[in-house]
């Protein structure tokens, strides 16, 4: 007999609709699995026909073939196990309700308990675009589920416990979805806390408002680190739709937490320096998203930049330019969203104390040269905003005046993205710094003395045609926290003046 259970698949971030079709005959006992399947799928013939014994049915005796449609997509993890269980019960007679329009999910222990699996979010939202009504999934992934509208949810723990939902026995209450008040970064961390640094907590505030790249250079214990912790307390709120890809991304890397199962602050990743290409962008033999993935819509914080591998910090040149990140492997191509804002902490040295105003540098010139020129040009080239971070006076660190909270920093820094989103509405662009070549030209317009100025500092500093987009965007964003439709020159100033600090370590 035949049977077609339907199911969701996943690869990447993106799901796909999937036909679970069983087929038992007589013939010499075998059980087969075909349409492409990894290990973990093929081990499922193990676990269903344990978990078919241990919940009371019986094995069906006789020739058993499963087939995942579409055959030419490979299939991944321990997700169909239940979905498979009940094609082979259907298939067998052993069970006959009408689930054909329902979607399984779920991978089985031996005794017919139901674990949680990833991407169930993705794959959710997959469902209910074929216009699915009922999609059943483990009980620990039944919240995250649940942030889905348009679809019912029911979050199942053991396969008894389902068949008795399918037959009227017992029935199995929806899940519904209770956003949760999220704890804050600013309810741990506050730029009131940072004394002094005004120079670095302005180009802060410039980043946060037009969403740029910065790189934070200064000697140990400035507060460089300190300051890039609280970059997310100045940040705009989320969108849903922010919060639900950034949620997608988390959920298929597994690393979504399961009392939490909708993002709604903007992700913080800082890795080590000693991570791995993989790590950072993601891949692996079953591609999974790295770290600048995990970082989409948030913050990708690199402490000690130069102590990061070549290839690792090369590689991030081409995401953080476009906005994505294509992990090609033997088994196919996956495009992953990497719309981060990039904030690098670095030493000048590798004491640390070049450049220091009372502490002497022991390093030699060619062990200064060669410790900044782990940074190439065009790395350096991606990043908007150069910004010295010097050492605090003990004047400055025992001042007992009050500091400015992140609470009033974000209230600027959401009146100029407020302006930005109205200025390009339309457009799919949110903020300055994704800002088209052709976007540019019809929105980034300067005075005469702006350009003027500009001109001259082009050829004086010998910047590049990258150079001059960059500081057109942070000029655009400082004149929208400055509330100016125009383009002023005070506002280029400021723009290059972020540009130049390289200079000052990088041109010797």
């Amino acid at each position: 007999m035949f049977s077609k259970i339907k199911s969701v698949g996943i690869f990447g971030i993106e799901s796909y609709m999937l036909d679970i079709e069983a087929d038992v005959t007589g013939g010499l006992p075998c059980f087969d699995i075909v349409g492409l399947p990894d290990t973990a799928v093929k081990e499922s013939r193990d676990r269903v026909r344990s978990a078919i014994k241990n919940c009371g049915f019986k094995f069906p005796t006789g020739r058993i073939t499963v087939n995942l449609a579409p055959a030419d997509m490979k299939k991944q993890g321990a997700v169909y196990d239940l979905p498979i269980l009940l094609a082979i019960l259907k298939a067998s007679k052993q069970i006959d309700f009408p689930i054909e329009n329902d979607v399984f999910l779920g991978e089985l222990s031996l005794d017919g308990k139901i674990k949680p699996i990833n991407g169930i979010l993705a794959m959710t939202i997959t469902a209910r675009q074929n216009n699915i009504k009922n999609i059943f999934v483990p009980s620990e992934n039944s919240t995250e589920g649940a942030v889905v509208e348009g679809i019912d949810v029911f979050g199942v723990s053991s396969v008894k416990q389902l068949l008795k939902h399918l037959s009227a026995e017992e029935e199995i209450e929806k899940s519904v979805f209770v956003k949760k008040t999220g704890e804050f970064a600013s309810d741990i961390l506050d730029f009131s806390e940072v004394k002094g640094q005004l120079a670095a907590k302005k180009a802060l505030e410039v980043a946060a408002a037009g969403g740029h790249n910065i790189l934070l250079i200064g000697p140990p214990g400035s507060g460089k680190s300190m300051l890039a912790k609280r970059l997310p307390t100045i940040l705009p709120e989320m969108t849903f739709d922010e919060s639900i890809e950034t949620t997608k991304i988390h959920s298929v890397a597994g690393v979504l937490s399961r009392d939490n199962p909708l993002i709604t602050t903007r992700p913080f990743r800082s890795p080590h320096h000693s991570v791995s290409l993989v790590g950072l962008t993601g891949g692996g033999t079953i591609p999974k998203p790295g770290e600048i993935s995990l970082s989409h819509n948030g913050v990708l914080f690199l402490d000690e930049l130069p102590e990061f591998k070549r290839d690792a910090m090369e590689a991030l040149r081409q995401p953080i330019e476009d906005g994505n990140i294509t992990v090609s492997r033997a088994l196919g191509s996956v495009t992953y969203p990497s719309s981060v804002m990039l904030v690098a902490a670095m030493n000048p040295c590798p004491c640390g104390m070049y450049g220091h105003p009372t502490k002497p540098c022991t390093c030699s010139k060619n062990m200064v040269t060669k410790y900044l020129n782990r940074i190439s040009g065009p790395m350096l080239d991606r990043i908007d905003l150069h910004v010295e971070v010097p050492p605090v006076d003990y004047e400055s660190l025992s001042t007992t005046s009050t500091e400015e909270t992140s609470a009033e920093i974000r209230k600027r820094v959401n009146a100029a993205r407020k302006i930005q989103i109205e200025r390009y509405s339309g457009t799919g662009v949110t903020c300055n710094a994704h800002l088209t070549p052709k976007m540019l030209r019809e929105f980034c317009v300067l005075t005469e003395d702006a350009s003027k100025y500009l001109n001259r500092c082009f050829d004086e500093l010998g910047l590049s045609a990258r150079a001059y987009d960059r500081i057109l965007k942070v000029s655009r964003t400082i004149a929208d926290l400055a509330g100016s439709q125009k383009i002023e020159k005070q506002h280029v100033l400021s723009a290059i003046r972020f540009r130049t600090l390289d200079r000052k370590y990088f041109s010797e």
